[in-house]
């Protein structure tokens, strides 16, 4: 299994692209809609599913291109089912940007272990960031995909609606940290980095 990042979008948000063989599950598909179709034909890969950490819209702003391109269904936490169609709520009506709109998700995202595909991953609840947030845990490679969850040297803004701070800090130390050290972190946005290094050094959170 191997993962990409590409940054897309209004606000640079990190989309992952994680793939074996020829099939590719989409996470966070935040805009560039052809930036990332190019990629993925250069890469002749074949999407089975979009997954989105969360419905904030610098997450979801090419979700309606690329699930209409390729036929494919959108996965999202109940929490934030109707976040898809209302700019209010996925926030890109609070900002000077164009707003976002896109149908309901197809599926509901389960909480445990879940399989599309070939590929087999743990969804971990982790509001706080937004009442909706998840993280992908793929525990074979060590690698968690946490959204706007927890960055390097930094966590998720909490001043957004069905935002709280000490929800997240809860998400964090007890659905992330108790993870291995050796974990990356792909992040939604900013450099990768790992469990070892948020615990050292994040200064929301060491410990």
């Amino acid at each position: 299994m191997q993962i990409q990042g590409l940054s897309l979008g209004q606000l640079g948000t990190n989309c992952y692209v994680i793939y074996k063989d020829n099939q590719a599950i989409i996470i966070d598909p935040g805009g560039d809609s052809k930036i990332l179709c190019d990629w993925l034909t250069k890469k002749e890969l074949i999407p089975i599913s979009i997954l989105l950490t969360h419905a904030h819209f610098d997450h979801i702003g090419a979700v309606e291109d690329i699930r209409n391109h390729y036929q494919i269904p959108v996965y999202l936490h109940q929490a934030e089912e109707d976040w898809m169609e209302d700019p209010t709520l996925n926030g890109s009506g609070l900002f000077p940007v164009e707003n976002v709109v896109c149908r309901p998700a197809d599926y509901i995202i389960p909480i445990g272990m879940m399989e599309v595909g070939s590929f087999s991953f743990e969804v971990k609840h982790t509001p706080g960031h937004s009442p909706g947030g998840v993280s992908f845990i793929f525990a074979d490679e060590k690698i968690v995909v946490s959204g706007d969850c927890l960055f390097e040297n930094g966590i998720g803004r909490t001043d957004l609606p069905g935002g709280n701070h000490q929800q997240l800090i809860n998400s964090i130390k007890e659905q992330l940290l108790t993870l291995g050290d050796s974990y990356k972190i792909y992040p939604g946005h900013g450099p990768m980095t790992t469990i070892e290094k948020e615990k050292k050094f994040n200064p929301f959170i060491s410990v």
